[in-house]
């Protein structure tokens, strides 16, 4: 979520130890400023598997060495060339936690933390603004994935996080009690001040469309 991963949003949940994944659209220059002092160790930098996005996270480590989490970030994480870019990024940055995602399924969990993945996220489709299973009809119940998912990665030394579905604080704690070691929240974070991204107020109109 472009709008919800933001340097603000990083400054202000690590006043609380809440790790931010930035979005992907930031230079390296504008991120500078953020790994200056402690927050870097509540925030993840994100990055995609294309060819340029694996070059501009070379220079955006190279020009950051205060990294620590790499988030490798796509919406389907069943392709080879997903899981031999984790296996890569994890032979080049030996020092780093890395995060991969996104699947529910707990053969894949496995296979990306044994490529080298530190922690697997887990949800495809269950997100607010996600249209997977819409263009795709791939998909899973995230709580079932989650207890799938996170028994898997436990039984290889890894972790997982529930990524989407949460709308109320209260599926923040299934997924917690599903046994995810963290939970991704965007939708429940949007429209805050530290969120970019322009504000609209609902019309009697756009009220009646979002019922029907």
């Amino acid at each position: 979520m472009d709008t919800v991963g933001t340097i603000e949003m990083a400054k202000a949940l690590a006043q609380h130890k809440i790790i931010t994944c930035l979005h992907k659209f930031y230079t390296a220059e504008e991120l500078q400023p953020l790994f200056t002092d402690d927050i870097a160790d509540f925030v993840a930098v994100s990055s995609g598997i294309k060819n340029d996005d694996v070059e501009f996270l070379s220079k955006l480590t190279a020009q950051i060495p205060q990294i620590k989490f790499i988030c490798l970030d796509v919406a389907n994480g069943y392709t080879q060339r997903f899981a031999s870019v984790v296996a890569r990024t994890r032979d080049k940055y030996p020092d780093k936690i890395i995060i991969a995602g996104n699947v529910v399924t707990g053969e894949m969990v496995e296979e990306l933390i044994l490529r080298g993945a530190d922690i697997v996220k887990v949800g495809i489709g269950s997100g607010s603004v996600c249209t997977t299973r819409i263009q795709t009809g791939v998909g899973y119940p995230q709580l079932s994935a989650v207890i799938e998912c996170s028994d898997a990665a436990h039984g290889v030394g890894g972790q997982i996080i529930a990524d989407g579905g949460c709308v109320v604080a209260g599926d923040v704690a299934k997924a917690f009690g599903g046994g995810a070691d963290f939970a991704m929240l965007g939708g429940m974070l949007a429209g805050h001040e530290q969120c970019d991204g322009e504000l609209k107020e609902l019309t009697d109109n756009s009220i009646k469309y979002f019922m029907e």
